[in-house]
């Protein structure tokens, strides 16, 4: 079964935290991940753009009621309508996570995935003084991390 890494980050970004996303992304669909997020804009989107350039598998869990809200890389939009509830289910979901910049919604989730117990990696997240969490520096770094991750939860 493929992994399933969720891919956090504010709904709107830096262009270096959408470059890191994008090759994070790109590289998760390389490994036959599929990739989870929020589906919106932002990391979200270029997570979910680099993973479609790969040819990957997008899942985007959405806030609202409506599907068209997704962002335009998103395979399989699920339209939750529990606003920011949803953090949790995406958490919950993935077997890891990689957190890329961000704002209160991903400090949600970042807080979220440690109290479950979903590995979380940090990649330029905006958290270092706050959350004590394993950090990387590169998209290769988080991609490695996460997926090995993901393989020790499956076994």
């Amino acid at each position: 079964m493929n992994p399933l890494v969720a891919v956090i980050g504010g709904s709107t970004c830096t262009s270096e935290e959408a470059e890191w996303a994008g090759v994070v992304g790109r590289l998760l669909a390389e490994r036959q991940a599929v990739l989870l997020c929020g589906g919106l804009g932002g990391v979200m989107e270029a997570a979910a753009r680099g993973a479609k350039q790969a040819r990957g598998l997008t899942v985007g869990i959405l806030p609202g009621n409506d599907r068209a809200d997704a962002n335009p890389f998103i395979d399989v939009p699920l339209a939750t309508g529990m606003g920011e509830m949803r953090n949790a289910l995406i958490v919950r979901a993935a077997q890891a996570v990689i957190a890329i910049g961000g704002g209160w919604g991903t400090l949600s989730e970042i807080a979220l995935a440690q109290r479950i117990g979903t590995p979380i990696v940090g990649l330029h997240d905006a958290f270092p003084s706050v959350v004590d969490m394993p950090r990387v520096t590169t998209p290769e770094q988080a991609v490695r991390w996460a997926l090995e991750q993901a393989r020790e939860g499956q076994v």
